[in-house]
């Protein structure tokens, strides 16, 4: 029998590309998000939940479990991007919001399938933070969300490891999601600027980010725990260069 793996935010962007890497690698996806899905398959959970919402969450998990057998990977890919606006202009409701979802979302889920994995004696988490864990971004919501979910992966790596639960998180950069699209085509971000900043001149795919996730949860990551991979095209290490005068040609 494949292996179960659980997907939150598995209507589009990096959950959906998670998915199909999830598959591709052998396991058994089955994705859930806050939205009914259009069409729905026969990898989604039809029932819609809020991952912020523990009783919703605990609900579904003991649902899940009780038609489809253990869950033996989670992947907690559902989000909210954060607004930029400037700190006096930012809705607390907004901060609100964006914590609730995105770090909240993510330890209610840790909780109540971390735990689930833990009296079973094994287990793999992988938590979407961000690349703004590791810098500064104007994001004054999502950025502390995501900086707190890194630390959150550390520490539960810390607290199942001797359970056989690993916990790891991955942090992407600007990826093609339809998310960052919209953005783009708004006018909002450049193209053109932020494949300038990244060592490897482009955007990451969603795809890229799911191989990733899906390596995490495989065996080949054994001993990998607590670690928060950076999937960003390079973009950290080549951004600190427009201080001097940007990255070199080719």
């Amino acid at each position: 029998m494949k292996d179960l793996v659980l997907i939150t935010g598995g209507a589009s962007g990096i959950g959906a590309a998670t998915g199909l890497a999830v598959a591709a690698a052998g396991m058994r996806p089955v994705l859930c998000d806050v939205a009914r899905f259009t069409p729905e398959a026969a990898d989604v959970w039809p029932t819609p939940f809020d991952v912020s919402d523990e009783t919703a969450v605990a609900r579904e998990i003991a649902a899940i479990e009780a038609q489809l057998g253990p869950i033996a990977g989670l992947v907690n890919a559902a989000g909210i991007l954060g607004r930029t606006a400037p700190p006096h202009k930012l809705r607390m409701s907004d901060w609100d919001r964006e914590i609730a979802v995105d770090l909240r979302g993510t330890y209610v889920m840790c909780r109540e399938v971390g735990a689930r994995m833990a009296a079973r004696g094994s287990g793999a988490i992988v938590n979407i933070a961000s690349i703004v864990s590791l810098t500064s971004a104007p994001v004054h919501g999502y950025g502390p969300a995501k900086a707190a979910v890194a630390n959150l992966t550390m520490t539960l790596a810390a607290e199942w490891g001797g359970r056989g639960v690993r916990v790891n998180a991955v942090s992407p950069g600007f990826t093609r999601t339809p998310a960052l699209q919209r953005g783009l085509d708004a006018g909002v971000m450049e193209e053109a600027r932020l494949a300038g900043f990244s060592a490897l001149r482009r955007l990451v795919e969603p795809e890229e980010i799911g191989r990733s996730v899906a390596f995490l949860l495989s065996d080949a990551a054994s001993a990998i725990t607590g670690v928060n991979l950076p999937v960003d095209a390079g973009f950290l290490c080549g951004v600190t260069w427009q201080a001097y005068g940007g990255l070199r040609g080719d």
